[in-house]
């Protein structure tokens, strides 16, 4: 560090601020001090500052209100060193936060930490300054408010070592978030490591985050590395989190205080440095209050917290995205360019797309491998369920039993009226799985649906 690393601290406390300018000055920073937000907007230009350290209780106006005032980075202190106080003020814009009372080396490589991270960024804006140019997520687009707050999110946390909770629906695009994160960060040379909890046996999941020792169980014949230890270096992804058993929490908890891991079976533990990207489309406060999701791991992934807008929700962007989606998918077909018809977008705009961006290219899929023109027509995308003859020849030559004729015409059924009278017609001879292939969503979505239209799964008789 050089004395060009300007450091502005804010503290009320006289002796407090003394001491931590005396601390920075020995180790090459220039510091100017403040004793509350109001002195230190009519004394200088926040931007003139590296870096900012501030009190969080300040006199007149805490020193949150810092963060809308610059673009320079700003730490919060503060003796109140509750997990909650530290998490209001990192969501608010902090890039960090240090509990009083300070051990000294920590202040200085935080300092030091985030100076070369800002001046990386920098360096990366003066290079790429049109944000409409490259998306932060490679494959997602929007151009929505909602979406462009949350890519001016990922852009901030990704240069950051914090934990990231993405909150979303199923068919979100969570994993390409979490995918945008990592390739933005200092990791990014590393490969991250995706897992998704809920496609892990309940059993198995302890031994394949954290590994085991031979021996460590019945069919251990081999020491395994786990998943986490794999993440060494790099970002670790957990889809789902809120699947992962109480035990599972318990360890994971370790990892995220400790900064360490014991594999299943060891008595020694092991030092790992991980990133946390965690996504759930529960809601994690529901599950602490019942019991299934511990309150001390919530609140340690919940530091940033990322929301990724529901399809339904993201205006235009619906047909700008079925249009990319559209050519990416012919692409990777290998047929013509295909278009929509105006009766195709107009569907497409109104659909509330329960299943998102996942149930939008399932249904553009299809209409591609089914068109025989280049235009594709409502009827095509199958999005309404009006049960086209297409369709219904489709699944018979699939060996699929198509639905039974009704007296009133196809054409007047809702598609709530189609999905109720379609699944109640068939949950007698079809099993979850053939019901949701012949809807054309996954089994997930199908539960989804049922709870939404009040369908129960009709119960096995007792023989």
């Amino acid at each position: 560090m050089t004395a060009q690393n300007h450091i502005l601290v804010v503290e009320d406390e006289a002796v407090i601020r003394g001491a931590l300018k005396r601390l920075l000055e020995r180790h090459n920073f220039a510091v100017s001090e403040a004793g509350t937000v109001k002195e230190s907007l009519e004394k200088f230009d926040m931007d003139d500052f590296d870096v900012i350290i501030s009190d969080l209780r300040l006199p007149g106006a805490p020193g949150t209100d810092l963060i809308k005032a610059t673009t320079t980075p700003v730490v919060i202190m503060t003796s109140y060193s509750s997990i909650r106080s530290a998490i209001d003020s990192i969501q608010m814009g902090a890039v960090d936060y240090i509990a009083k009372p300070f051990e000294h080396n920590e202040i200085i490589e935080t300092i030091s930490k985030i100076i070369r991270e800002h001046a990386r960024s920098e360096r990366v804006e003066r290079v790429s300054p049109d944000d409409d140019v490259e998306p932060p997520v490679e494959g997602m687009i929007g151009s929505c408010p909602q979406m462009m707050e949350l890519f001016r999110r990922i852009r901030k946390v990704a240069l950051t070592n914090s934990t990231v909770l993405i909150n979303g629906e199923s068919g979100t695009g969570k994993e390409l978030v979490a995918r945008g994160i990592h390739r933005l960060s200092t990791r990014k040379d590393n490969e991250m490591i995706s897992v998704n909890c809920a496609a892990i046996p309940e059993n198995l999941i302890e031994s394949e985050l954290f590994g085991h020792e031979k021996g460590a169980f019945t069919g251990a014949t081999a020491t395994r590395t786990g998943l986490v230890e794999a993440a060494n270096g790099s970002t670790l992804f957990l889809d789902e989190i809120g699947e992962l058993p109480l035990e599972a929490q318990a360890r994971l908890l370790r990892v995220l205080q400790e900064n360490e891991i014991r594999k299943v079976g060891s008595v020694q533990s092991r030092k790992v440095d991980v990133r946390l990207v965690a996504a759930t489309h529960r809601d994690l406060k529901q599950l602490v209050t019942d019991g299934h999701f511990r309150e001390d791991l919530y609140y340690r992934i919940n530091v940033m917290t990322l929301l990724i807008p529901p399809l339904r929700e993201r205006g235009n962007d619906i047909l700008k995205l079925a249009d990319a989606i559209l050519q990416r998918t012919c692409k990777r077909l290998k047929t013509p360019m295909m278009h929509f018809s105006d009766a195709a977008s107009r569907v497409i705009s109104t659909y509330s797309w329960p299943g998102n961006v996942r149930e939008l290219e399932n249904a553009i899929e299809r209409a591609v491998v089914l068109a025989e023109t280049p235009e594709i027509g409502e009827d095509l995308l199958a999005i309404d369920l009006h049960g086209s003859q297409e369709a219904v020849e489709a699944d018979t030559a699939a060996g699929a039993m198509p639905a039974p004729p009704t007296t009133e015409p196809v054409e007047e059924l809702s598609l709530e009226d189609y999905f109720q009278r379609f699944v109640l017609e068939h949950q007698d001879s079809m099993n979850e799985t053939q019901l949701a292939k012949k809807l054309g969503i996954s089994r997930k979505c199908l539960w989804e649906r049922r709870q939404r239209y009040g369908i129960p799964r009709k119960k096995k008789q007792a023989v």
